[in-house]
């Protein structure tokens, strides 16, 4: 009887562990209108920044290159 009561009470538990996760994501949708990448500084080339812990310098990191692209991998 006890280990019925164990079981019934750990299921019970899941189902309502997953009803409530589930009320949770469906009342915190994501935001259609939401930009799918985020602005980037409109910069020429390095931009640097003083502050008084020291100097932030900003520029492009990556760099267009003359390297065929990878289309496949091989794994042995």
């Amino acid at each position: 009887m006890r280990i019925v009561i164990l079981k019934a009470g750990a299921t019970l538990l899941t189902v309502a562990a997953t009803a409530l996760s589930a009320l949770y994501v469906s009342a915190h949708l994501k935001n259609p209108a939401a930009p799918l990448q985020p602005t980037v500084l409109n910069v020429s080339r390095d931009a640097s920044v003083s502050a008084p812990g020291g100097t932030l310098t900003l520029g492009p990191s990556v760099q267009p290159t003359t390297a065929h692209p990878v289309t496949s991998t091989y794994a042995s």
